[in-house]
């Protein structure tokens, strides 16, 4: 007989193939498991450690057959040092304030995330969401989440980021900005500022997710070096693009 804990055993599922949104003419396959338990603090901080990512209540990681594109990619903050790109960027949008609270969705963040979505992504699925399809995305998570809110000195809604907070880091789930500021590059800001936020706070690493080198929208992250790769023998250092 199996002497286990039901309560304590851990499911993985995958998911069907469908098409890939980064790399064309390729299938796209996932690894899924709840995060809704009593432990999923710590779980998520494991699962994060070996490369899955996060939406609502559950983490997920590519499993793709004879695909290995999607390369989980995290910063390590406390050697990170700014190009002289990304420093003129912080000062294009200095004009910023930033406020922080728990997770949680508004009216004002979904006309937002609906202008950058039809901006960015008008193809995709989440173009279609409406808002309590983004409320969910922003308030459905079983672990320590944020919403940052970015405003210019009018108090307009500039940009936004939904954020885990792990034991190690800080992890990007989802940013977004204004199409109006796209040529502040406010994207970049704010990456930049979630890894001064880490190194401020003492943690080692901001997880990028996933760096894809073959996707224009994904091969960006390679851009904030010192990065870490995670590889078939555990975190390296990226060396050569």
């Amino acid at each position: 007989m199996l002497n286990a804990d039901p309560n304590k055993l851990r499911f993985f599922y995958g998911t069907a193939p469908q098409p890939c949104p980064y790399v064309p003419g390729r299938q796209e396959s996932k690894a899924v498991t709840e995060l809704n338990t009593l432990d999923a603090a710590h779980l998520h901080n494991v699962l994060s450690r070996a490369g899955f990512r996060r939406s609502h209540s559950i983490a997920y990681r590519p499993a793709c057959p004879r695909c290995n594109a999607c390369v989980p990619a995290r910063v390590r903050v406390q050697e990170f040092q700014m190009t002289k790109s990304m420093r003129r960027t912080m000062r294009r949008n200095i004009d910023l304030t930033h406020y922080e609270t728990q997770a949680f969705a508004t009216e004002e963040q979904y006309e937002l995330f609906r202008s950058y979505e039809q901006a960015r992504h008008s193809e995709g699925e989440m173009a279609q969401m409406d808002f309590n399809d983004y409320r969910s995305m922003v308030e459905d998570t079983p672990v320590d989440t944020v919403t940052i809110e970015f405003r210019d000195p009018s108090g307009t809604l500039a940009a936004a980021a939904l954020t885990d907070r792990l034991s190690d880091g800080l992890s990007g789930v989802y940013k977004i900005f204004s199409p109006q500021r796209e040529n502040l590059s406010p994207g970049t800001f704010v990456i930049l500022w979630h890894i001064e936020r880490a190194r401020a706070l003492g943690l080692s690493y901001f997880y990028l997710g996933y760096w894809i080198a073959e996707s224009p929208k994904m091969a960006y992250k390679a851009r904030f070096m010192p990065l870490e790769i995670l590889t078939e023998t555990g975190w390296e250092k990226l060396t050569t693009l």
